[in-house]
């Protein structure tokens, strides 16, 4: 078996045969003399035959050292470029970043901040894919992820950026009709809209003001794997469904939609921006991450009731 090549004894060999001497090397590389002379004598060992002619005041390359020199410092040369060009690329991110977002979510909230993010980082593109499934990030390559409500799973790391309240809503119209609920196990009886990729599975879980804690799995004629499908049943007074506060502020900040049950509130969830891992994490994704918990972590959406 080859062995691994003397990548340092090159390197030195290189800058001596460039400097003309072993201390100008030296000094160059910010090594010592002797460091120098054992990489060279350990490389002339290696490579059975003398790279230089020393003598006290002279130093210069032997026929062999002149064959091997250009190709060492050919050598040396690229592994600065290549320094120089990582050293370039962890200053200033670019390059493509799979980002994965909910839909719902990433059409309000996240595809208006493109425009900004472009501007400011021209080098860097986002593979925007929005889907409400949740996707395995390592599985499927995406460098990161925008969730929402679930916790990432214990493989991912986290950074939670904002809380994101639930609100069980319906329309003034449905209201005035069925009357407006004043319990939990009410709705058990009434008609409501569930979605599919519902982070803690089909049970509503209520907490009272008091601790009281009540759960019931909501029953309807429509179920949907995204929750803007929800918007017009609900508005055209059919039903009783559960929005994120992302969705749900500014029907309820105009009185579409009126909020239920006052008293309990529905499991609260969380805005997460997750990667598979925080080692050695590119500089695309930190600033990624960054430029999201400026945008994000006090969101527009709020509302008071």
């Amino acid at each position: 078996m080859n062995r691994f090549p003397d990548f340092e004894g090159l390197a030195m060999f290189a800058k001596v045969a460039e400097e003309g001497s072993f201390a100008a090397a030296a000094r160059v590389m910010g090594v010592s003399v002797p460091t120098v002379s054992r990489a060279v004598a350990r490389l002339e060992e290696r490579l059975g035959g003398r790279l230089f002619n020393r003598t006290s005041r002279q130093l210069a390359l032997t026929e062999f050292g002149q064959s091997m020199a250009a190709k060492a410092s050919e050598m040396y040369r690229q592994a600065e470029e290549v320094e120089s060009e990582a050293h370039e690329l962890s200053v200033q991110p670019r390059g493509q970043v799979r980002l994965a977002v909910p839909m719902s979510f990433g059409l309000r909230w996240v595809a208006p901040l493109m425009p900004e993010l472009i501007r400011q980082f021209p080098e860097l593109s986002v593979d925007l894919h929005l889907s409400d499934a949740s996707v395995d990030l390592i599985a499927e390559g995406f460098d990161a992820a925008l969730r929402i409500a679930a916790l990432p799973d214990s493989s991912l790391v986290a950074r939670r950026l904002c809380a994101v309240t639930q609100y069980l809503v319906a329309s003034p119209a449905y209201l005035a009709e069925q009357g407006v609920p004043q319990h939990p196990r009410e709705l058990t009886s009434r008609q409501c809209f569930s979605y599919a990729y519902r982070a803690r599975s089909q049970v509503w879980r209520f907490t009272h003001d008091s601790g009281a804690q009540e759960d019931i799995v909501p029953s309807g004629p429509l179920r949907v794997t995204n929750s803007d499908a929800l918007l017009p049943p609900l508005l055209a007074g059919l039903g009783i469904a559960e929005l994120p506060e992302f969705m749900a502020a500014e029907y309820l900040k105009d009185g579409r939609l009126i909020h239920l049950l006052d008293e309990w509130s529905m499991t609260q969830g969380g805005l997460y921006f997750v990667t598979p891992t925080s080692r050695s994490r590119p500089l695309k994704v930190k600033v990624l991450s960054d430029f999201f918990a400026r945008h994000l972590s006090e969101p527009e959406w709020r509302w008071t009731k």
